[in-house]
């Protein structure tokens, strides 16, 4: 998970100036000097966090600080205002051509994930802002790179314009006009990288930027490779005049000090994130939400945001008023299960919710044979045995085992499982929570998470 080594020592030491109390001048200089090397360990430019240190150093040590009733909570919030600010203070979005196609100029070096990453752009602004997207085979170099294309364009159902190995900057012009004639609103540019900057390559791109004035030129670069992302976006900036920055693989990166230097260097916004390997896994990047992740305060927005995108609505309508009515389903349950599986690792989520460390969670996710085995029982069921699970006497629960391929063990595990569960939605549906748990999730104890049905929508 990105961050892990810096969010544990920035935590240990905020512990630290929250067990002293009161503060000196000094023990505000200790916590700085502890920052200091954990910005330094997770990979961020020595420039940067020099500058960064002598911003928050200056403000943590002013009387309204030091004479606060709780300093330590006031050196948190400066910290947080300071790497909200690091990063770029807003998040930015993708500008919008007037006047269609907008043309998406993708670049990088070979391996950053260009390919991957520009179909999960296209995608998500096909699935979110109601986009007509076409992919454009610019690579004309890597082998296979315009199979690819096509290979991850057909999975999100976005179109790719390919004319083999021929000049790039004709495919590009080429592209664009196709776009025009068959009603694509926007054009992603997939185009070649290399190992290391060189003037071929730059060269080759900025033809490509003058023969079709691209409104964004977005550097796409792996988060691993830590301080030559850095070099690698001045390096790009400086010959293009990039527009924005991806990030991807952060997922894989503990450290994640490219995304803590990178605006900071060319003073570029980073625009989205890849925090995976699967299609849907990209993400805005929001800068006072990483910083607040980073510093191990959750991020609830993102949180429900994931929630939105992974829950069916109408699905989740249609249960909340089957929960009113307590008539909670062996199908409901599985379509729960199924909708919570699909927002990802628990480690992922975990990460996103105040207080609780992402590390414990490192690694755990949803049981995939435990969730095929229900799904499996559940589907050997008849529709009635689903709605009334209370006809499963012993002659059918040998048949559900049999039609599955399991031990009638198997079944009556899930029948136990689901009584408890309907216990439990009994309780949320009749308004029986505890106070803290009604305050958690809303007045009535009716919030929660859209598309879960208050908290019942966890069925584990």
């Amino acid at each position: 998970m990105a961050f892990e080594g810096l969010t544990e020592k920035l935590s240990a030491a905020f512990k630290k100036l929250r067990g002293k109390g009161r503060l000196s001048e000094s023990d505000v200089k200790e916590a700085m000097r502890e920052i200091r090397l954990a910005l330094l360990e997770a990979d961020v430019s020595y420039k940067v966090v020099k500058e960064f240190i002598a911003k928050v150093s200056e403000r943590a040590v002013g009387s309204d600080v030091l004479e606060a009733l709780s300093p330590a909570q006031m050196i948190v919030k400066i910290v947080n205002e300071e790497l909200t600010a690091l990063m770029g203070g807003e998040s930015t979005k993708l500008t919008i051509d007037p006047k269609p196609p907008t043309v998406v100029m993708l670049v990088g070096l070979q391996g950053a994930g260009k390919t991957t990453n520009g179909a999960k752009l296209a995608g998500l602004m096909k699935k979110q802002h109601s986009k007509r997207p076409l992919l454009a085979a610019c690579d004309i170099y890597r082998p296979a790179a315009i199979q690819q294309l096509e290979v991850v364009g057909g999975q999100l159902g976005v179109p790719v314009f390919q004319m083999g190995q021929i000049d790039p900057v004709n495919i590009a012009k080429a592209a664009v006009e196709h776009a025009k004639a068959h009603g694509n609103d926007m054009v992603f540019l997939d185009t070649a990288g290399r190992l290391h900057v060189d003037e071929e390559l730059m060269a080759e791109l900025q033809n490509i930027k003058s023969a079709v004035s691209p409104i964004e030129i977005i550097l796409v670069v792996d988060a691993m490779i830590g301080q030559d992302a850095v070099n690698a976006a001045k390096a790009f900036d400086d010959a293009l005049d990039i527009t924005g920055v991806m990030l991807t693989k952060l997922d894989g990166d503990a450290r994640g000090g490219a995304a803590l230097s990178i605006r900071a260097v060319t003073g570029k916004p980073i625009k989205f994130v890849g925090t995976g390997e699967k299609l849907d896994q990209i993400e805005v990047f929001h800068p006072d939400r990483m910083a607040s992740r980073i510093l191990g305060m959750g991020d609830m927005l993102s949180l429900i945001e994931k929630a939105q995108e992974t829950f069916d609505m109408e699905k989740a309508a249609k249960l909340q008023e089957r929960l009113r009515k307590n008539k909670f389903t062996l199908t409901d349950y599985y379509d729960q299960l199924s909708q919570v599986k699909n927002m990802g690792s628990l480690s992922d989520i975990a990460g996103m919710i105040p207080g609780i460390n992402a590390k414990d969670l490192e690694g755990a996710s949803m049981d995939e044979k435990a969730l095929a085995h229900t799904e499996a029982i559940i589907l050997s069921m008849t529709p009635e045995e689903r709605e009334d699970p209370k006809l499963l006497n012993s002659s059918r629960k040998k048949r559900i085992a049999a039609g599955c391929g399991l031990q009638v063990v198997d079944v009556n595990r899930l029948l136990k499982q689901f009584e408890m569960m309907q216990s439990l939605t009994k309780q949320f549906s009749g308004g029986k929570l505890p106070k803290h748990m009604r305050r958690m999730m809303g007045k009535g104890g009716k919030g929660g998470l859209p598309g879960m049905g208050g908290m019942s929508g966890f069925p584990f």
